[in-house]
């Protein structure tokens, strides 16, 4: 996915959401942080999005343009409705977004997980994929071991499962 992709998914989410403000979650989040990121970032055809005033209207972008819709056959991409429980992120998370505004979305905005929120998020969910994307971010320069360990306590999960995830994210860093 490319950002003018994303900023035409925003763009169509907040109008069938009837919503002017989603939030992406997903990896492709990444795109609002740094809008030329690297391909190996990018290989998603996918922008997993809620609408932010209208979390429970998220169903309907996915039934409208999500996996499998004419949209995703039409454009060769799709937006995956979830809600804001997706988002195994840090606390503080909402206050970080980053604004995704202009000409190619249309007045609308999207609120994509800043770097770091994003890669620990990624971590918790642990899939190969998720550890080689968080990787990409950090040989990119796209985010610092030093804030990843820093927000590292802040994840919203149970002991066991954070120090599993502490020792994940210290092995990616070393």
């Amino acid at each position: 996915m490319r950002r003018a992709q994303l900023e035409h998914l925003i763009r169509a989410a907040a109008v069938l959401a009837d919503d002017p403000d989603i939030v992406v979650v997903g990896s492709q989040a990444i795109l609002g942080s740094a809008p030329d990121a690297p391909a190996a970032l990018l290989i998603s055809i996918e922008a997993a999005v809620f609408p932010r005033n209208h979390p429970d209207r998220a169903d309907v972008i996915d039934g409208a343009i999500g996996e499998g819709s004419v949209f995703q056959d039409t454009f060769g991409y799709y937006a995956h409705g979830v809600g804001p429980e997706t988002a195994k992120a840090p606390a503080g998370w909402e206050e970080r977004l980053v604004l995704v505004s202009g000409p190619g979305t249309n007045g609308m905005r999207g609120w994509c997980l800043e770097p770091h929120d994003l890669v620990l998020s990624k971590c918790v969910v642990g899939r190969a994929k998720d550890f080689a994307f968080a990787r990409e971010a950090l040989v990119a320069g796209l985010v610092t071991a030093d804030v990843l360990l820093a927000r590292l306590g802040a994840l919203p999960l149970c002991a066991e499962h954070l120090e599993a995830v502490r020792g994940s994210v210290r092995t990616l860093v070393a």
